[in-house]
């Protein structure tokens, strides 16, 4: 017999769970986080307003008059859409179905998302104008809304944050520049603002990208089909894990039946890598799904943009990536006319290449010219530590970024907003005239001559020059450079250049003109014209750095190229002490998609190849080499260690005691002596050789095969770059 203990609790049991059913069913009206009381509605814009219900359940949303009702879809999801507000406040906003919801405190007025990465995340209490600020921060017009991180591998719903008024209290852990932002939209609109502070330090830009900013770019195609393979609702991600499962029934069918037949089995199929979860919150999309999704798609003005230090080496890709998360966000959020105004980084002390920072530079400033209702703060005035990445003083930065969304979002075009720009170069004998727009006057702000301004000679070396302002021009001269080619401006990691316009608002960095490197190739091959150029250096006098681990090139173009690589050509041009001109051009699909490895193989660049390659067409005016397409019978030999002349990777008819195209490697010697090699071994034939970079003038550089008697072939040990004058090696590209 039970006890009365057991018999009750049981009754209380089934009473709760009754109590849970019950509960359940009532499915109560539920609100994203993003509509609470306090919170900012967006003015002179259609409000979308949504949530969550019991299936099938009316749901009446009453603000200002208007009274709108929808029903719940099979999902229990609901939404509507509020008709444009006028500014004001504070409302209340009604949200009534089997239950109510009143949200009070609501105002109308500008809503503003700010994210990025570190700088952004910068409380207002970490900034240098805090003490002053802090009596003034009371304003009951504008609002604050500050999200927990989080990252997920799929778009949620939910997120963990609350609106909050803007006070002393809630003001020092926001964002300093979200906040100096708001208070000027607010000073001159007279207007409330709400500000949601979405921001992660050390983020790159790819996780806070929608999967639909990757697919609006070609560019990006392979990370848009990383994500999509990702996602179970893609057609893609059903179509890889369908085959998927049908190659491991195929195993499963086929192990057993060889093991009924005491046959040996083999391994299974290899999981596809495409199908892997992401592992962590700089992948792409996690931040968006976790961060931004759950309030998409809130009616907002804009957003503010602080990031790229974690992306700093990416050059021109990194352009792509930011029209990708611009575009994408306009979408998700249905407004094409999302103003979207960004921070070039600072000046900081990164190390490595001093160039790499201003390459980013760069690409930041492209991005305005591409897409309208953009903008770029410019900020390389204000460093006080070039060894600290986070310049302290927030307020102009957000007072700037306010001043390009009044002008270029709310129409104020009396405001001077924009930094400078070059219009045009204009070359007068040995000086180059530099013209600028968003100026009526040019000025330094220090009083002295412009600096950080260098221009460079067919040789493409680059010498500081003397500046002059004249209105709205700058004179630039060097007497090293009696026909100049090309300028560039603060093309340096710690360039704090002083040139600025009326209004103060300082130039950033950019570069014009073009070194004319590219007339040789261009006259030679004229089939190839469509190929970029990815790196140049002249091949009979390299030069190594750290170690000998790295060439400098005199072009590095790596930083601009964008586009999956199609194909990848090698141009070597030989000027003779003695005889004519050479060269030969290769092309092939490229040995690795990495751009640094399709360069001079150094142990920097990691390359280090030794196989067959297949398509390959040569362009050549040295007599003997095999010109044409051909559709194998060739191979390389790239790496940066020492080799041997045994032909341990067992090429057709090379030779076992001469270094030929079938030599041993030695990589446990790297940095070695080094070989940059293609071969028509089909020909027995080399089709050009570079070899043993570390030594200057005294390395092997050759096309065709090394004509000297009992010699080896690939030119190994011939020391032959002294017999040039000079020449060209350029690695191209042709991208989709």
């Amino acid at each position: 017999m039970k006890s009365r203990f057991v018999s009750d609790f049981f009754v209380v049991l089934g009473v709760a769970a009754a109590l849970l059913f019950v509960s359940d069913l009532r499915a109560d009206v539920r609100l994203p986080e993003i509509f609470a009381s306090n919170m900012v509605l967006q003015r002179e814009m259609k409000v979308p307003v949504w949530g969550w219900a019991e299936p099938g359940e009316k749901v009446t949303v009453s603000f200002e008059g208007q009274n709108l009702s929808t029903e719940t879809g099979a999902d229990g999801r609901w939404s509507l859409q509020l008709e444009p507000l006028k500014a004001g406040g504070p409302f209340t906003l009604t949200v009534k179905g089997k239950n109510e919801l009143k949200l009070e405190n609501v105002l109308v007025g500008e809503v503003w998302l700010c994210s990025g990465q570190s700088n952004m995340e910068w409380g207002m209490s970490r900034s240098t104008e805090y003490n002053d600020e802090l009596p003034k921060v009371e304003n009951p017009k504008i609002r604050l809304f500050q999200i927990a991180k989080a990252w997920n591998q799929t778009p949620q719903d939910k997120l963990s944050a609350s609106w909050k008024l803007c006070n002393a209290e809630n003001i020092p852990n926001f964002s300093a520049v979200g906040y100096y932002f708001g208070q000027k939209i607010n000073a001159d609109l007279e207007v409330p603002v709400g500000l949601i502070n979405s921001s992660w330090g050390g983020t790159r830009i790819e996780p806070w990208t929608p999967p639909v900013g990757f697919q609006s770019l070609p560019t990006l195609s392979n990370i848009a089909e990383e994500v999509a393979a990702k996602d179970p609702t893609t057609t893609f991600h059903k179509t890889l894990v369908t085959k998927t499962l049908a190659d491991y029934k195929n195993w499963l069918e086929t192990s057993e039946k060889n093991l009924a037949a005491t046959k040996l089995i083999t391994p299974p199929p290899v999981f596809p890598g495409q199908l892997a979860p992401y592992t962590n919150h700089q992948q792409p999309a996690v931040l968006y799904n976790a961060m931004v999704h759950p309030f998409v798609p809130l009616a907002l003005r804009g957003a503010i943009w602080y990031q790229g230090e974690s992306n700093m080496s990416e050059g021109m890709v990194y352009a792509e990536k930011m029209k990708a998360l611009i575009q994408g966000w306009r979408t998700v959020f249905n407004n094409p006319e999302l103003g979207f105004y960004y921070v070039q980084l600072a000046p900081y002390v990164y190390g490595g290449d001093s160039t790499r920072l201003a390459y980013l530079w760069e690409a930041q400033a492209a991005v305005e010219k591409a897409l309208p209702k953009t903008g770029m703060a410019v900020i390389n005035d204000l460093v006080t530590n070039l060894k600290d990445i986070h310049p302290p003083s927030k307020k102009p930065v957000g007072q700037r970024l306010a001043l390009l969304a009044l002008n270029r979002t709310y129409g104020k075009t009396d405001i001077v907003a924009a930094s400078p720009e070059l219009e045009k170069m204009d070359i007068d004998g040995s000086s180059v005239v530099l013209h600028f727009t968003n100026a009526k006057e040019l000025k330094t702000r220090d009083g002295k001559n412009p600096d950080w301004f260098e221009i460079a000679g067919a040789d493409g070396v680059y010498h500081k020059a003397d500046a002059t302002i004249n209105g709205v021009t700058i004179t630039l001269k060097n007497a090293d450079v009696e026909k100049p080619y090309a300028v560039r401006f603060a093309w340096n990691q710690t360039a704090e250049p002083n040139v600025q316009n009326e209004a103060g608002l300082q130039l950033g960095s950019f570069r014009t003109g073009e070194i004319p490197e590219r007339v040789i190739f261009d006259n030679l091959v004229i089939e190839a014209k469509n190929f970029k150029l990815l790196y140049s250096f002249d091949p009979t006098k390299p030069v190594l750095t750290d170690n000998n681990q790295r060439l400098v090139y005199k072009t590095d173009k790596s930083r601009e190229i964008v586009g999956k690589i199609k194909r990848v050509g090698y141009f070597l041009y030989l000027k003779p002490k003695n005889g004519k001109e050479q060269f030969v051009f290769v092309t092939m699909p490229p040995l690795d998609p990495n751009l640094a490895k399709l360069g001079v193989p150094t142990k920097s660049s990691g390359a280090r190849f030794q196989k067959q390659v297949s398509d390959v067409t040569v362009f050549s005016n040295v007599s003997g080499v095999e010109t044409g397409t051909f559709a194998d019978g060739f191979n390389v030999e790239f790496w940066d260690c020492n080799y041997a002349a045994p032909n341990t990777a067992n090429i057709p008819g090379a030779d076992n005691q001469k270094f030929d195209f079938g030599d041993q490697t030695s990589p446990a010697r790297s940095p070695g002596y080094g070989s940059m090699q293609i071969h028509n071994f089909a020909k027995k034939q080399t089709v050009f050789a570079f070899n043993n970079f570390a030594v200057g003038n005294g390395c092997d550089v050759g096309i065709g095969n090394n004509p000297a008697n009992n010699g080896n072939p690939d030119w190994t040990f011939s020391k032959s770059a002294q017999n040039y004058s000079g020449g060209q090696l350029m690695i191209f590209v042709e991208t989709e």
